[in-house]
């Protein structure tokens, strides 16, 4: 009986237009924490989940307090992320787009470590932590691009889009915030495209990402595969076609080594 790598490989091999879906479950391997696992930050600090919560209205009512409380904030939730470095599982998703089969990338996690590990056509759903958005014309920017700290001691903060005039926060996505349009409708586009859908270390229940492999599956088309640890909503559902657990880390440089000796 053909393997489920080697099954996953010859999908992958012979789709037209794969695509990929990451979460969190890729982020771990690098050593950085989720948010609701056994030792997430919020399962360990519901405090903090409360604040994270009201995010984005605080930073409605008041973007100069939301942005002077960021800045003198010590450390992000998740650590010290400049310092954490791409793991296997995402050099292997990187190389699939090297290699021409994987089109696009979508991710949930805002470490930055896709882009790291050199993939180009990234799509961050939930934004990114070293990048700045305008909220009205969806500009991005690097951090570095503003000196936050003299506009805090100079009072001149938030800061202000150069392209629009518009308000410019953190690129990371709050509750309750809409997805930013460029990305929440390029990836429907991608999902609904696709001939093959991997994904790979996502629980699957935050929407409206996790409505992404419904897109795909509603079209019919799209072979849908998990490398996950545990069965999701996506498993016990049908969406998915079949799910190879394990870590992401371990598994799609397994995939990957597999493509290649397709193709020889």
């Amino acid at each position: 009986m053909e393997s489920l790598i080697t099954k996953a490989a010859r999908h992958l091999a012979e789709s037209s237009y794969a695509i990929a879906l990451t979460g969190a479950g890729m982020s771990t391997e690098s050593g950085i924490p989720d948010f609701r696992g056994p030792q997430g930050v919020w399962t360990k600090n519901p405090e903090a989940e409360r604040r994270a919560y009201l995010g984005w209205q605080r930073f409605q009512a008041d973007p100069k307090g939301w942005w002077e409380e960021r800045l003198a904030a010590s450390t992000s939730a998740l650590g010290n992320l400049v310092e954490r470095q791409p793991n296997a599982g995402h050099y292997a998703l990187a190389e699939l787009e090297k290699m021409g089969i994987i089109k696009c990338l979508v991710t949930q996690n805002v470490d930055g470590l896709h882009e790291k590990a050199g993939q180009q056509h990234l799509m961050e759903y939930h934004g990114s932590f070293a990048k700045l958005r305008c909220i009205e014309c969806n500009a991005r920017f690097r951090r570095d691009a503003f000196d936050l700290q003299d506009l805090l001691q100079k009072g001149q903060l938030p800061p202000i889009c150069p392209s629009c005039g518009g308000i410019i926060k953190s690129d990371g996505v709050g509750f309750g915030e809409p997805i930013p349009s460029d990305v929440a409708q390029g990836s429907l586009e991608e999902a609904w495209k696709c001939d093959m859908m991997l994904i790979c270390g996502t629980s699957a229940v935050v929407y409206p990402f996790a409505n992404l492999p419904r897109v795909a599956r509603q079209r019919g088309i799209a072979t849908i595969v998990e490398v996950n640890a545990e069965p999701t909503p996506l498993t016990h559902e049908g969406i998915s076609d079949f799910i190879i657990q394990g870590k992401t880390g371990e598994v799609l440089p397994a995939i990957v080594e597999e493509v290649k000796r397709l193709r020889q």
